[in-house]
């Protein structure tokens, strides 16, 4: 398979998606982040001093899904139809797992949209928790499903 991000000289450049067809798109990424015993129970009870961790996590995601072609050289500034933000406590683990799926209609997915938000929301996590403690481990982060567009759907199958 080509690298469709350079042209024949080895130079980098935005992929054309000018003739490419219209169609509904979503993709979903997931990531998790380990804390502290300590940690993870402050985040749980609403208690760390900087505030609700988890609402401010959820904004910003979402505002970095928005924000991904400022963030990623050669990726389209897209109009995204929806982004949503869901975390899921894993408390056997003292882990937070994080879950953006993106929608948009148009020529090309939203892969990259998806991978930024589930980041910056786990980047949060981090940023909002760290004067508590700096032990803390981002990983497993990947992108779960994706549908529409020529390549169809795809499932993650693998293990991280």
């Amino acid at each position: 398979m080509d690298f469709t991000h350079f042209n024949d000289n080895g130079e980098a450049v935005m992929v054309d998606i000018s003739d490419k067809e219209i169609t509904k798109r979503t993709a979903t990424a997931v990531g998790t982040i380990r804390l502290s015993g300590e940690c993870f129970e402050k985040v749980k009870e609403g208690s760390v001093q900087k505030g609700d961790v988890l609402a401010v996590a959820r904004v910003a995601g979402i505002m970095a899904a928005k924000n991904t072609s400022a963030l990623i050289p050669l990726c389209h500034i897209l109009p995204l139809t929806g982004v949503e933000i869901e975390f899921r406590l894993l408390e056997d683990r003292f882990a937070i797992e994080a879950c953006c799926k993106v929608k948009t209609v148009g020529k090309t997915g939203v892969e990259m949209e998806a991978l930024t938000g589930v980041n910056v929301a786990l980047l949060t996590i981090y940023d909002m928790c760290k004067a508590i403690s700096k032990d803390m481990v981002m990983e497993q982060i990947h992108l779960l499903e994706k549908h529409g567009g020529k390549s169809g759907d795809y499932f993650y199958e693998g293990s991280v």
